[in-house]
């Protein structure tokens, strides 16, 4: 499935994407070999950054030009807080971890790096810059769900596996996809690569890419 041109573009031009797609935390999901505490330490993590990352989402309601972005942005939000967090919640609460703790969570500073300079693009910028930041997170988890899905040896992580490369998830990937490459013709023009904005664009996703390879890091640093 295409995650559309724009983003393409975008994950071609950062030096970083490898060290994110396949990150040792990727792999060791993948072959099963990453500790039970370790995950849960992440996942506890990502809750805090899904109720930020939300919040992002929300944002880019408001920042929308057109009805067709508006609904776009709102059904993100609705899938981050209803259903992706949901599966976090479900986790945990497996390992007897409910939600009001999962909320209450501290934040390290990976977290806060990276949560706070998504909603500051969203904040100083306008929808393009905020997009740039919020599409490695969404698509990166695609392109990863969809790699160990093809290649893991081990079922240990497999429901989280199984989320990132559902149908479900990956029509998500497409629709944000779609919703980009709309977002940047409208307002940049059917060639975004000659517009002056594109190396700007470019780098912010390069930025927000290496705070998801420090996410991972995190992950391995209970």
């Amino acid at each position: 499935m295409t995650y559309g041109t724009v983003f393409a573009g975008w994950r071609d031009a950062s030096p970083a994407w490898p060290a994110y797609t396949r990150h040792a935390f990727v792999q060791d999901l993948g072959d099963g070999t990453l500790p039970r505490a370790a995950f849960l330490h992440y996942l506890k993590q990502d809750y805090v950054f899904l109720v930020h990352f939300a919040r992002a989402w929300a944002l880019a309601v408001t920042k929308s030009e057109t009805v067709a972005e508006m609904r776009l942005t709102a059904a993100t939000v609705h899938g981050l807080i209803n259903e992706e967090i949901a599966l976090h919640i479900k986790t945990c609460a497996e390992a007897g971890i409910d939600e009001a703790a999962l909320f209450a969570t501290q934040e390290r500073q990976e977290n806060l790096a990276y949560t706070r300079y998504v909603l500051d693009a969203g904040h100083s910028g306008d929808l393009l810059d905020l997009l740039a930041a919020l599409a490695p997170c969404v698509m990166g988890y695609g392109e990863i769900g969809t790699y160990l899905a093809q290649t893991k040896t081990s079922d240990t992580y497999a429901g989280w596996i199984d989320t990132y490369a559902g149908d479900a998830y990956q029509q998500v990937c497409a629709n944000v996809g779609a919703l980009i490459d709309g977002a940047v013709a409208r307002r940049i023009g059917d060639a975004p690569q000659a517009s002056p904005r594109w190396a700007t664009l470019c780098a912010r996703f390069d930025t927000a890419t290496r705070l998801e390879v420090g996410f991972w890091d995190m992950g391995l640093a209970p």
